[in-house]
């Protein structure tokens, strides 16, 4: 998979926003992180191999919102997955939980805006829409994760096998989204969703979730993963 020109944002750009980044929630991490460590045992840290540009793997960081005594389970989590802490609930909801995947960009593994990094196991590298969404850094945001901020609520209407609807319905449909967007993608689209991104995180709203029928539209390539209509 040759690595494609990437219009978006300047990589010592990315770098100095996220070394920054990281400087103005460091007291809050600090928090966070007394806070998980008071709540359950085990490292603040939650650290986890996803596949970067061009199916280079690297080391994911967050901070830990679930119990270690879980065992590896299942790579999908909802919001009545009973593994998640109760500091951990708060982290996700509030997205705290990602700030670390600051230190991922400064590091060059990821960007700032770019399709959400998945674990190797869930990855087909021979799969063309992978191929496309793997010719770029993974980031920490873009319109498909804006757009399903609440992925989790989403996942616990699912009643069936929950990792099997990942694979085949959800991934497939947030696969043709970051492609679509990559497509039209320019410096500009990507500070308009920065700014749309700490929007988000400061003054949450409370939009519906996507159409579960349009989402499996989407997923099979009859319409259009950036249009979704809401329930």
């Amino acid at each position: 998979m040759p690595a494609e020109k990437d219009p978006g944002l300047p990589r010592a750009v990315e770098a100095m926003l996220a070394l920054t980044g990281l400087v103005i929630v460091g007291p809050v991490l600090a928090l966070a992180g007394l806070a998980i460590a008071l709540e359950s045992p085990g490292p603040i840290l939650f650290r986890q191999v996803r596949v970067g540009q061009n199916g280079k793997p690297f080391t994911l960081y967050k901070l830990r919102s679930m119990r270690m005594d879980t065992g590896k389970g299942l790579g999908v989590t909802a919001a009545d997955d009973d593994r998640t802490t109760h500091v951990g609930r708060f982290l996700r909801k509030t997205k705290l939980d990602e700030f670390p995947e600051l230190w991922n960009v400064v590091a060059g593994q990821m960007s700032l805006v770019g399709p959400r990094p998945e674990v190797p196991r869930y990855v087909n590298l021979t799969d063309p829409l992978w191929q496309k969404a793997l010719a770029v850094r993974p980031g920490l945001t873009d319109p498909v994760y804006l757009g399903f901020r609440d992925e989790e609520a989403f996942m616990s209407q699912v009643d069936d096998d929950r990792e099997n609807y990942y694979l085949t319905t959800l991934q497939k449909y947030k696969l043709r989204g970051h492609i679509e967007y990559l497509e039209r993608r320019s410096w500009v689209s990507d500070v308009a969703i920065l700014f749309k991104t700490v929007h988000a995180i400061l003054a949450p709203s409370k939009a519906p979730l996507p159409d579960a029928a349009e989402v499996e539209r989407i997923a099979r390539g009859e319409s259009s993963p950036l249009n979704t209509p809401r329930k």
